[in-house]
């Protein structure tokens, strides 16, 4: 367990971290969000219905949440071949457990969409398509090796692990991958195909149309006895209350016993969902995992407590799953931007808060994790909130992401080197928009020298060091005593202080701190008898 990690944590259900990674790849797949939770939903009742046992149920689940987890280990090539990952679902994801024959043809689709001709389109397809075979071949043990070291790393069992090397697999062994077939594919394998396809047939033509759907494809690509079942009941399997969320129906169905993290596993569970969004790009890789480094060294040298540290951490590795909502074509981008794809960057902090928010466990991290874009002076994005709402562990993440992604490379430009990325935060903090605390302690523990950092109004380091504990309640005694000064040496940094602010009031002082970020770092210290902090 981390050091800083104290006695008795949280703990959290390995569900609900899944089933938001759930969400993050239903953005990441261009598909509505909770499809893949209804379809865990839908799983769960066609195991009652086969008398499924409580461990075969529990591995359903879970790869029916996880199904598409490999996903992003594709991105890339999903954008260069279709346009992206949403631009193949919606043309051939209907198809995927077709003929062979509907299948080609939904690739095709996807690889000419419409816009053009039909025989320009037919001409496109047709060059593409060897490509497309050949990638296709490449990915599909990527995808399946993505998914077993994820799942490890979610904390689920071995068994859960062992099912994504059967996740290409049909029933009637024509698959990519034809190391079993029928009965040979593990069961919960074959559940969750069909309660995915019948999700997401569901989609395109409601429940009649999904269960004429699976039917049509019993003994194909399915087990019959399980497509059939799901089929005959379909109105009351895949019934959902309409415009209500299944996330509590969901999580109230996970089978057998829960599986809970805690301390050191839900460092690597939620750093299991950053590795999954920064496998989006090449430019990416070890973003997440580099800023929650940096951060959480960061955060000790601005002396925030075990357990903003913790917080801080965990934060940075899932601020950026929002990512995945935006095309890859769009990070890839080596252009400057146009105005509609630089505000889809701009909402992905929103996207991040999306798929948080749902979990009360990771919606406590939300409020660090979405703010790794906003800046003091209110210019950052997606809500453009001023210093008053940034807390000090938000702070020092802006400025560890802010680090950390100018030293990486970019479609756009090369890596700064450290010294010059460390000028750059310098006049951020300058100018007001990254917090002058933040930015050196990232800095220092970058091994980078801080560059001289003007404070606001003219105060001096020491002014500002005793305006941010006015700010947060001492009182001139207590002042004196934690910086280790006489009392009448705190009034006159007080006095001058307030002077240079413009400002006659302890309010006013508290107000000017927030406003420039000046906000005191630390744990306060104890009020003494008689005293009022």
């Amino acid at each position: 367990m981390p050091e800083d990690v104290p006695a008795g944590a949280e703990q959290i259900r390995a569900a609900e971290v899944v089933a938001a990674l759930s969400l993050a790849t239903d953005l990441a797949i261009g598909v509505p969000l909770e499809h893949g939770l209804q379809s865990a939903l839908f799983a769960m009742r066609l195991c009652d219905r086969l008398d499924v046992d409580s461990d075969a149920a529990a591995q359903t689940y879970y790869m029916c949440l996880l199904a598409y987890v490999g996903c992003t280990a594709g991105a890339e090539t999903a954008a260069e071949l279709f346009g992206g990952e949403a631009e193949l679902t919606a043309r051939a994801a209907a198809s995927r457990f077709g003929s062979q024959s509907e299948s080609l043809v939904g690739i095709m689709r996807a690889l000419a969409p419409p816009g053009r001709s039909a025989p320009v389109r037919a001409v496109v397809a047709a060059r593409k398509l060897p490509r497309a075979g050949k990638e296709f071949k490449r990915l599909v043990p990527e995808f399946c090796e993505v998914g077993e070291m994820l799942s490890d790393r979610l904390g689920l069992s071995a068994a859960v692990r062992a099912l994504f090397a059967h996740s290409m697999e049909r029933w009637d062994g024509k698959g990519p991958v034809s190391d079993a077939r029928g009965d040979q594919i593990p069961l919960p394998v074959r559940i969750a195909h069909v309660s995915r396809d019948a999700a997401f047939q569901r989609m395109l033509g409601g429940n009649e149309f999904a269960a004429h759907v699976i039917r049509q494809r019993a003994g194909g690509a399915f087990d019959p006895a399980i497509a059939n079942r799901l089929a005959d009941d379909a109105a009351e399997i895949l019934a959902l209350e309409p415009g209500a969320s299944v996330w509590d129906d969901v999580l109230a169905h996970e089978p057998g016993k829960q599986v809970t993290l805690e301390g050191e596993a839900i460092d690597h569970a939620l750093a299991a969902m950053g590795n999954f969004a920064d496998l989006a790009s090449r430019y990416l890789i070890g973003h997440s995992a580099g800023v929650a480094a940096l951060a959480t060294t960061a955060g000790r040298h601005c002396r925030l407590d075990a357990v903003d540290v913790m917080t801080v951490r965990r934060s940075a590795f899932v601020h950026d799953v929002g990512r995945l909502a935006v095309p890859v074509l769009v990070w890839q981008r080596e252009a400057p931007l146009s105005p509609d794809e630089w505000e889809q960057v701009r909402l992905h902090a929103y996207h991040t808060e999306r798929v948080l928010s749902r979990s009360p466990f990771l919606a406590g991290l939300a409020p660090i994790a979405t703010a790794h874009h906003e800046r003091l002076d209110g210019s950052g994005y997606h809500r453009g909130v001023g210093a008053a709402a940034l807390s000090p562990p938000a702070r020092v993440l802006a400025a560890a992401d802010a680090y950390h992604a100018m030293t990486e490379p970019r479609p756009h430009r090369e890596a700064l080197p450290p010294d010059r990325a460390a000028e750059t935060l310098g006049r951020e903090a300058n100018a007001g928009r990254l917090d002058v605390d933040a930015v050196a302690a990232v800095l220092e523990v970058a091994g980078q020298r801080a560059p001289r950092v003007e404070r606001p109004a003219g105060l001096t380091e020491r002014e500002a060091e005793v305006v941010g504990l006015l700010a947060r309640g001492l009182q001139t005694k207590q002042v004196a005593r934690t910086l280790g000064i006489s009392v009448k040496t705190a009034d006159r940094h007080i006095q001058n202080a307030y002077g240079k602010m413009g400002v006659s009031t302890r309010a006013g002082a508290a107000l000017f701190a927030m406003q420039h970020g000046l906000a005191g770092w630390g744990e306060l210290p104890m009020a003494r008898a008689g005293e009022r902090a």
